[in-house]
């Protein structure tokens, strides 16, 4: 039987930490992929070179390679991500409004352990 709520198919294209705060910051213009790093802090360049491989093998990242020298290679949603990243868009919205909470709730959990 076919689920009735869509999560399983969204939750295929953004499963992970690091997808959606990729889909975030490619939403505005094209970036670099040194400009992507610095933009999600925390992200090792191993993990970030498998994510957006991810990325564009599913269409939702486009890779454009300009072959100079020094290297420039640039990502770019496609227009089905950016689907996905405008339905991403209430979830950011939820987090920004409940950030105090998620911090109260993380400073208790480290307290009780």
């Amino acid at each position: 039987m076919e689920p009735v709520c869509g999560l399983d198919v969204a939750l295929r294209y953004i499963g992970g930490k690091w997808k959606p705060v990729l889909l975030f910051h490619l939403q505005f213009s094209p970036r670099r992929f040194g400009e992507l790093k610095r933009l999600s802090g925390g992200i090792s360049e191993k993990v970030l070179i498998q994510q957006l491989k991810d990325l564009t093998a599913d269409g939702i990242v486009l890779r454009h390679d300009y072959r100079e020298v020094p290297p420039r290679v640039e990502y770019e949603i496609t227009d089905f991500g950016r689907t996905l990243a405008r339905a991403l868009q209430p979830l950011c919205e939820w987090g920004n409004a409940n950030r105090e909470y998620a911090r109260a709730a993380e400073r208790h959990d480290n307290e009780s352990r």
